[in-house]
């Protein structure tokens, strides 16, 4: 089944620094993204409550975006991906984070509800 490209935008009140480093070290994803998270070469390893999905991370650059890709989607030769983007407004200097994720047309708005969940769980944990 085909996957469609969503979006979902929070803004937040912290760094671009203390962002980057929650979405790019295993230490600061496991603080709000996920139980643990173990690293083999390129590959995350994302642990909840005894389930675990890998993810190839596939590109980063620092204090604006990290990129991964689910091994599974890349095994079924779909070019899906999830990223964590820093917005910065130009005009306010407001900071949002942008999630760019993709899911089967029927699960778009429960895939918004769980992202929208767990940057509400990010908030918490850097008292944003």
């Amino acid at each position: 089944m085909e996957k469609e490209r969503f979006q979902v935008e929070h803004p937040i009140n912290s760094s671009k620094g203390v962002l980057f480093n929650m979405f790019s070290t295993p230490s600061g994803l496991a603080e709000w993204f996920c139980d643990d998270v173990n690293i083999k070469k390129d590959v995350h390893i994302f642990l909840w409550d005894g389930s675990e999905e890998s993810a190839r991370l596939v590109t980063k650059k620092r204090d604006e975006f990290v990129k991964f890709r689910w091994t599974e989607d890349e095994e079924e030769g779909l070019s899906t991906f999830f990223e964590f983007r820093i917005k910065i407004d130009d005009l306010t200097g407001d900071t949002a984070i942008v999630v760019t994720d993709f899911a089967e047309k029927d699960e778009i708005d429960d895939a918004k509800e769980l992202w929208s969940a767990q940057i509400d769980r990010l908030k918490q944990v850097i008292g944003a």
